[in-house]
């Protein structure tokens, strides 16, 4: 076992791994942080990763997207759980204590030589890892500021941009609308961008930072922009682009945002971000075809609001 550092906008987090596991998971390395460097800060987690059973529990709700599901459930001392499945088949089970600050991932029973240098067994192993973090990342950070999205994310002249919407709406192709019609576009997130709020001399702001997780798009950038606004997207015949405020802009934003709702103390914490973004950082909803009038329409739009 081997402790591992990163930071991932700018929250430290500690994981304790065997070597063979996490060094090949190249989408942490712009994120890695030396031992040195991370001596004088807190993590706001800890991982610890084990090769055994994991302890029994109890499903309370479960998610599921495209061949992939996480049980969500507790055991029999009431510890959070969740269970990562690919292809109707259980990866790895994360058992994390009540504050989410400290975590368990089990991944079964300790393979023999042969079956641990599988790639199949090395792909699953990482893909529990890969999503015990980001979900534990996510419950970590709810109560600082801090929110993961599902969304797109570019950069434009200096300000991060993120695209909203359900799955299918087309967030991927329409930042790469951008990237082909809007020079000087630069994709940094393809599917898990965190925002973070802030407050220096009596204004609020939001950051946007790229991460580790970024879908079926490799783009894992260490980077962060001042968050100049979120567009939500929804498919139609033509392309039309509206400002949100109040109520209509929280709602727009409360799809994208992951997180355990059902837990009083995280939804409380998301919410407190939410609503800060929602009043501080403009929001559009574009009705849109995937052209590129679409993407300029909304480039335009957005960029004349903002100066």
């Amino acid at each position: 076992m081997n402790k591992f550092f990163f930071k991932v906008a700018e929250h430290l987090f500690a994981v304790d791994a065997a070597d063979d596991i996490l060094s090949q998971m190249d989408n942490y390395s712009p994120f890695a942080v030396s031992s040195c460097d991370a001596c004088c800060e807190k993590p706001v987690f800890s991982l610890v990763v084990q090769e055994a059973v994991a302890p029994e529990f109890t499903e309370d709700t479960r998610q599921e997207d495209e061949g992939q599901s996480i049980i969500c459930g507790r055991t029999a001392d009431g510890l959070p759980v969740f269970d990562f499945w690919l292809l109707e088949k259980s990866t790895g089970v994360l058992v994390c204590e009540k504050d989410f600050k400290h975590a368990v991932l089990f991944l079964g029973e300790k393979c023999d030589g042969a079956n641990a240098a599988s790639a199949a067994i090395t792909g699953m192993r990482q893909f529990a890892l890969n999503n015990a973090l980001m979900v534990l990342y996510a419950l970590a950070t709810a109560g600082l500021g801090t929110a993961l999205f599902h969304a797109a994310s570019v950069s434009y002249k200096g300000l991060g941009y993120l695209f909203l919407g359900k799955s299918g709406t087309g967030k991927s192709t329409h930042a790469r609308l951008w990237l082909k019609y809007i020079e000087g576009t630069e994709l940094f997130n393809d599917d898990n961008p965190v925002v973070r709020l802030f407050e220096k001399d009596g204004r609020k702001f939001a950051v946007a930072y790229g991460s580790p997780w970024s879908g079926k798009t490799p783009c894992y950038k260490n980077v962060k922009f001042e968050l100049g606004g979120f567009v939500l997207l929804s498919q139609a015949p033509f392309n039309k682009i509206t400002p949100l405020k109040g109520v209509s802009a929280y709602a727009a934003i409360l799809p994208g945002i992951s997180g355990m709702r059902w837990d009083k103390k995280i939804a409380d914490g998301l919410h407190m971000t939410q609503n800060g973004l929602a009043s501080n950082v403009m929001i559009w909803h574009l009705e849109c075809l995937p052209d590129e009038n679409a993407a300029r329409l909304c480039c335009q739009s957005i960029v004349r609001e903002i100066q």
